[in-house]
């Protein structure tokens, strides 16, 4: 919407402002003046340079297409090198801390812990207030489960060391060695409902029939493996491990003969052990709820539990002990499938200057060496960036396609088109390249720089293939079209590319909110622009002589009374 918007403007509003604000200036005006004189003159000896250095490699263009040919290679070898991910992990002032206590622990235990970690988070100068929530958590329900929501300190009121990330690093490594559970910091998901955090997350899936007991083996090989793998920053499943669990055994004969029916039984259990709403009732003007439940010194222990009455058939109360006898065993406290194969969710996420391309790479190998039935799937954010990485090669073919029919539509032929695209590949390499040198990934942002870079080099290219197209089909030579209008556009082409590259060097050095995104997409512009400015007004007119000459095309003869387009020499 922007491009056509700016595009109406430039050609109604723009000739319009052209002509009331442009004033003729007397010859030699710019000279006169002090600063404008100065640079004039040295912009001028640095475009005389420039010619001669064009004209000197338009003579060897077949050694310098050679060259370009081991630019297109470089480009392919560091894209493909490039580690891949989805999108930054952003600092968003917050972080997310799940707390695991071991199986059977009680409410007390939990609170002991939250307290503990809800200490040294507050003691973190980072830390502006911290939010407990306890009895349910990423693993699932529980008396030994619990989330924090440790709420950082505006960024501009946090030092260098103290970002999400590295908040949830030195919690980490505070807490490696709790005795008492398992506590875990991490930073939330870059998209909200796209996961419970950020990293990589998939469901380790029995697609064979092996049995739980096989399932369980694949996982603890493969979170072993995971956490000791350099690649991988943890790895971990989400869930309830097996608990302690209380088994009753009913004795239905018995039951018949007191005349007590399973479903009398089962609703005295469900009310006692979790609660009932039998009734409203009108209270000051507000209608509230009449919830029944068994007191808590009722539901503590086994015996308790056999002293509960259940209502037989003719209304008399009778123990549940008289036909119901107890067992203590281990069992799961959640049975999970996807996608219909009993499954276990595993989430981590990649070590510091690790993307998550790699370490999901890693994790693929090590489910690899899995037995053979034992499969998995990507889920939340790691699945949308495996889709994302298949499209990228269509998605830059369609892009390259649209901009070179556009062009053939344009110059009614196929070789000029040719010459302006051959310069995007000179551009990409410079935000390869560019986001290469400061570690970053291939990710979203990065994708959505380089189809930028292919209209942003191919614009610098048009502008001077448009004219030397002009003054070869007046006539001139290949060579001398080409190099006057380098010539021509060569301060045209550095200034507004200049412009641009300084309205974008605020994103490369973004911080706050959204830092993670601004940079991404601002670091691979800005590499790519200077590589296709730098390159580009010496490859272009090298590009220009050469394909017209090897495709052997002539030129559209026009008759011209003089030279007053072209520019005279400073």
């Amino acid at each position: 919407m922007s491009i056509l918007f700016s595009g109406f403007l430039a050609l109604t509003f723009t000739p319009a402002l052209c002509a009331t604000l442009l004033k003729p200036i007397p010859a030699g005006h710019s000279e006169k003046r002090r600063f404008f004189g100065g640079f004039n003159r040295l912009f001028g000896r640095f475009t005389d340079r420039y010619e001669r250095v064009s004209s000197s490699m338009i003579k060897r263009a077949g050694r310098y297409m050679l060259l370009y040919v081991g630019i297109v290679g470089l480009l392919g070898f560091f894209y493909l090198r490039l580690p891949e991910s989805f999108v930054p992990v952003e600092d968003q002032g917050y972080l997310i801390i799940d707390v695991q206590l071991p199986p059977g622990a009680t409410r007390s235990r939990t609170d002991l812990t939250a307290q503990l970690l809800e200490n040294y988070m507050l003691s973190r100068e980072a830390t502006g207030a911290v939010t407990m929530l306890l009895g349910f958590s990423f693993s699932g329900m529980g008396e030994n489960a619990g989330l924090a929501f440790p709420t950082l300190k505006d960024w501009s009121e946090r030092g260098k060391g103290q970002s999400a990330a590295e908040e949830a690093a030195a919690f980490n490594q505070h807490f490696s060695g709790l005795a008492d559970g398992t506590v875990m910091a991490v930073t939330p998901p870059p998209i909200d409902g796209l996961g419970t955090s950020g990293g990589f997350s998939l469901r380790l899936q029995d697609r064979a029939g092996l049995g739980r007991e096989a399932l369980l083996a694949a996982r603890d090989k493969l979170l072993g493996e995971a956490n000791g793998n350099p690649k991988i920053l943890y790895a971990m499943m989400e869930g309830l491990a097996e608990a302690p669990q209380l088994r009753l055994n009913i004795d239905r004969e018995k039951a018949r003969a007191h005349g007590v029916s399973f479903e009398s039984i089962s609703n005295a259990l469900s009310t006692a052990f979790g609660s009932s709403v039998i009734s409203d009732f009108a209270n000051a003007g507000r209608q509230q709820r009449v919830v029944v439940q068994a007191e808590q010194s009722s539901r503590m222990t086994p015996e308790s539990l056999l002293k509960l009455y259940v209502p037989n058939s003719s209304g008399t109360l009778v123990p549940l002990g008289a036909f119901v006898s107890t067992q203590w065993e281990q069992g799961p406290v959640q049975i999970a499938r996807y996608n219909g194969y009993p499954a276990f969710r595993i989430s981590g996420d990649a070590a510091p200057g690790v993307s998550t391309g790699e370490a999901m790479a890693e994790i693929e190998r090590i489910v690899s060496e899995l037995p053979q039935g034992i499969g998995y799937e990507w889920t939340g954010l790691s699945y949308q960036e495996r889709v994302a990485s298949g499209q990228a090669a269509g998605l830059f073919g369609l892009a390259l396609l649209v901009v070179f029919l556009l062009l053939v539509a344009l110059y009614e032929s196929w070789a000029i088109p040719l010459v302006v695209m051959l310069i995007v590949p000179v551009g990409a390499l410079g935000s390869v390249l560019a986001v290469t040198a400061v570690g970053m990934p291939n990710d979203v942002y990065f994708k959505v720089g380089l189809i930028t870079i292919i209209g942003l080099a191919a614009k610098n290219a048009i502008l001077i293939v448009e004219f030397a197209k002009e003054l070869w089909d007046q006539g001139h030579s290949l060579r001398d079209a080409a190099l006057q209008a380098a010539r021509l556009r060569f301060r045209p082409i550095v200034m507004t590319s200049l412009a641009f590259i300084l309205g974008v060097v605020p994103l490369t050095l973004a911080t706050g909110a959204g830092a993670a995104n601004q940079r991404a997409i601002g670091t691979g512009v800005i590499g790519g622009m200077l590589s296709a400015t730098l390159l580009g007004v010496i490859l272009v007119p090298i590009f220009f002589v050469w394909v017209l000459s090897v495709l052997r095309r002539k030129p559209h003869v026009q008759q011209v009374d003089d030279d007053k387009h072209l520019p005279e020499k400073q």
